[in-house]
């Protein structure tokens, strides 16, 4: 059925009750039933679970056909932005839905530029934490405390969001670095004017006073292509939590923060440390790869594959493809061997020929590759999900504003199916 042939309403028959509901179609053809006056009209609600099957909301941002394997940011290709963007460039796109001018793009540099400080005072936030405390949860406050440092923040005009996004976008990867030079022992390294945006993360992390250091380019684009593949994935866990979080009217610091902890999970952005985990388990393990695999598939051997598979994709993840190109590049580049590289081709390997995993569409995602570039960078295993963060936040931003300017937006307020007790009543203490 075409577009042309669709019909413009769907109807839904409940009982002796017939009702109307208008059929909707996105620019690249996703068709969607409009139930918002389901409850009015029929006194029916839907149930869906995990929300798979409900549109929460009309975006220009972001669109993924996972069927295909598919992604585009405002219609560029993800492949396209990886080969000849930057993530800078990228922020842009997302914030505005189209490509900077270079008057443009060289303005809004210099303001991330310009805005990576942070206010002495918040050093005091770091040094209060344990130093063994996970830095997602030390990242999640600090954006939390940004909202102390700037007060005016949630008035929500499009002047005070705008400077509240640069704020974030600028300040989020010192955020990261503090929280990693905390958590070793090591002084903090103010970022430098001088340096790209990647670089200047490189700075901050692995500088120290005692010397110059300068950040390898090769590093310093591989990490700019692993922010641009991480940069937004329309309405995943942590994004519609930064929505649902904003549309009560939460500024957008309270937004991003509540973003972070929902990304920390290892369903969600966490996967990567796990899968780097799992790695390691192989390699420094007893099992081979291929008996590893036979576990796997195994609901009670407690064995569970981490990196394969996909709420949305049901194809190959087309960020798992550039990253297994960029894994050779990298690594080749860098002059090292990584045997976990070796032990991940040959899992996807097997993956591919199994038809257990074939009939299950098991493919590797985005977290499968990630991991072993950000180990070649020299990244520590648990800032990888920190760096997953650094590389969304324009997504969040992007997304709470479009929320914030959208004339149809309410407060989020799922309904449920009720299916606890009935009326009863109330018995007291001694009778019971």
């Amino acid at each position: 059925m075409t577009n042309e042939t669709l019909p413009k309403t769907a109807k839904l028959t409940l009982g002796d009750h017939a009702i109307d509901l208008p059929v909707m179609v996105g620019t690249a053809g996703e068709v969607a039933i409009d139930i918002r006056q389901l409850r009015a009209k029929a006194g029916a609600i839907t149930y869906d679970p995990g929300l798979g099957n409900t549109g929460a909301c009309l975006s220009k941002i972001t669109f993924l056909d996972g069927e295909q394997g598919v992604l585009r940011y405002a219609g560029y290709p993800i492949e396209e932005l990886a080969k000849s963007s930057h993530f800078v460039e990228v922020m842009w796109l997302l914030l505005h839905q189209e490509l900077p001018s270079a008057q443009q793009l060289a303005q809004f540099t210099h303001d991330i530029t310009y805005h990576t400080m942070l206010h002495e005072d918040l050093k005091r936030l770091f040094s209060s934490l344990p130093k063994a405390g996970h830095p997602m949860a030390v990242c999640a406050a600090a954006v939390g405390a940004l909202s102390t440092f700037y007060q005016t923040a949630g008035n929500q005009t499009h002047e005070q969001n705008w400077i509240d996004a640069i704020r974030l976008l600028a300040k989020m990867p010192t955020i990261a670095a503090y929280s990693y030079k905390h958590s070793i022992g090591q002084p903090f390294m103010y970022p430098r004017n001088d340096l790209s945006y990647a670089g200047n993360i490189l700075h901050m992390m692995f500088a120290t006073p005692c010397e110059a250091y300068e950040p390898n380019p090769i590093v310093a684009r591989a990490l700019d292509l692993l922010l641009i593949l991480h940069a937004d994935h329309e309405q995943n866990c942590s994004t519609s939590t930064v929505r649902t979080v904003g549309s009560s009217g939460a500024n957008l610091f309270a937004s991003v923060s509540a973003g972070i902890s929902a990304l920390w999970g290892p369903l969600h952005g966490g996967a990567n440390q796990a899968v780097i985990e799992m790695l390691m388990s192989i390699r420094d393990g007893k099992r081979t790869a291929r008996e590893f695999m036979e576990l796997a598939k195994k609901k009670d051997s407690g064995v569970r594959l981490m990196g394969f598979g996909h709420r949305v994709y049901k194809n190959y993840d087309p960020r798992a493809l550039i990253l297994k190109q960029a894994c050779y590049d990298v690594l080749g580049q860098l002059g090292k061997k990584d045997p976990l590289l070796d032990i991940a081709i040959e899992l996807e390997q097997i993956a591919l020929n199994d038809a257990y995993f074939v009939d299950r569409k098991l493919y590797p995602n985005v977290d499968f590759y990630s991991g072993i570039i950000y180990k070649a960078l020299g990244i520590p295993v648990d800032m990888f999900t920190v760096y997953f963060a650094i590389g969304r936040m324009p997504g969040w931003i992007s997304q709470w504003l479009e929320y914030q300017a959208d004339p149809e937006a309410r407060i989020t307020r799922p309904r449920q199916v009720f299916m606890g007790a009935t009326p009863r009543p109330y018995q007291p203490v001694e009778k019971r």
